[in-house]
């Protein structure tokens, strides 16, 4: 019998998110009459609006009509018109049609990305950070077994309120892949120009690829913050960016991204990465569904750049709720302004504690900081997404219940 692959076998047992959605079935059983609200998971809530269904809409019923019927594409990397206009629309022209990979989402981008590098290659995340960058490492072979909090193989670089969620970026080693999230899942820091330019030079210096994770970049409103790693000088020779319509678009559903691999982006020994990523996508992926490109289309015309602007206006609408909330009961946090997260305190309190005490008394689901990172011990995650009425109802209980 073929053996199991032993990477696998080195994740760590029980991935955070399912691991929270088993902890709210099992309260749920034990308190039938309990009306939990959910400000945990960052799944969207808020229907995908009108001008951008109908792009959907009209994406599907192409394919009813033998007339404009379409299936495979010839390339894998996404409708030629989507890919100029993710280049224009986000970009402002900084990077080529031919540098955008439509994909079917950044989660999944992130996934296959590690075929690139490889099990020898060194990783630095954030810590703390969203699961996938470490569990996506272990699959690939990339980061050893686990030892005590973290993974052997891994670099973690701690973000916190001494360095401004910001990390050290002496302890980067050299020639790693670097997984940077502006604004950041979970803190909600986003980093400033200063910031990127410093880790961009630190990149070129130690001979490292940053992964930037830009999935958050359109709730950004302080005009002075870059939105894309794009924005700093020489990115293109260090930097890979993922993106993706699923928050600001309210495509969780849906299911659509693209990835930026710069031409100018190269290996040690000269290849193009920019060439290997096509070959890659050409080779495990068919492409993102012609539907769900059609919406995108629709999503970042004049119109469907509007509706995103509402749609993301409404959830950062929610995070000043419950930040104030938060902030009003004397719990110390950040994010919420830039960002659909609030990464709240609890100084000495183990997280999965304050993540069942919040359930038990407020009926109120979190995100238990320990889950992102060594470095989220004692903060909780509070989510933004949610029908504004419950988010409202959650902060009510919060200020009554939760002490």
């Amino acid at each position: 019998m073929i053996n199991r692959n032993p990477n696998i076998a080195n994740i760590k047992a029980g991935y955070l998110f399912p691991e929270i959605a088993k902890r709210r079935r099992e309260f749920a059983a034990a308190n039938p009459d309990a009306k939990i609200i959910s400000l945990g998971i960052g799944n969207t809530t808020e229907p995908i609006l009108p001008h951008t269904n109908a792009g959907l809409l009209g994406g599907a019923s192409a394919l009813a009509d033998v007339k404009t019927y379409s299936g495979y594409a010839d390339d894998s990397a996404g409708f030629t018109k989507l890919r100029e206009k993710i280049a224009a629309a986000f970009y402002k022209d900084l990077v080529e049609p031919d540098e955008v990979f439509v994909s079917d989402g950044a989660k999944c981008d992130i996934g296959r990305l590690q075929l690139l590098f490889g099990a020898e290659v060194k990783v630095a995340v954030q810590d703390p950070s969203y699961p996938v960058y470490v569990d996506g490492s272990v699959l690939a072979g990339a980061a050893g077994g686990w030892e005590g909090s973290g993974y052997a193989g891994i670099t973690y670089l701690p973000c916190t309120a001494e360095n401004n969620f910001f990390p050290n970026l002496d302890l980067i080693p050299q020639n790693s892949l670097i997984y940077f999230c502006s604004p950041n899942n979970p803190t909600g820091a986003t980093a400033d120009r200063a910031q990127l330019t410093a880790l961009v030079n630190a990149a070129i210096s130690k001979g490292c690829i940053i992964i930037f994770d830009a999935a958050y970049s359109e709730f950004i409103r302080d005009p002075a913050l870059p939105k894309s790693i794009y924005e700093i000088e020489n990115a293109k020779i260090c930097a890979i960016e993922v993106n993706s319509f699923s928050k600001p678009a309210g495509f969780t559903g849906v299911r659509l991204g693209w990835s930026i691999v710069p031409k100018a982006l190269k290996y040690a020994s000269g290849e193009s990465v920019n060439t290997d990523w096509n070959r890659v996508n050409n080779t495990i992926f068919n492409g993102a569904s012609n539907i769900a490109q059609a919406g995108g289309l629709a999503a970042i015309d004049e119109k469907g750049l509007e509706e995103m602007r509402a749609l993301t206006d409404f959830y950062l609408g929610n995070a000043k709720l419950i930040r104030s909330t938060l902030q009003e009961m004397g719990i110390n946090c950040i994010g919420g302004d830039n960002s659909p997260y609030i990464w709240a305190h609890f100084p000495g309190r183990d997280s999965w504690e304050v993540f069942s005490e919040i359930l038990e008394k407020c009926q109120v689901v979190t995100t238990p900081g320990a889950g992102f990172g060594p470095a989220g011990q004692s903060f909780v995650r509070f989510s933004a997404f949610g029908h504004r009425e419950n988010v409202e109802e959650a902060c009510r209980r919060l200020k009554s219940n939760f002490i």
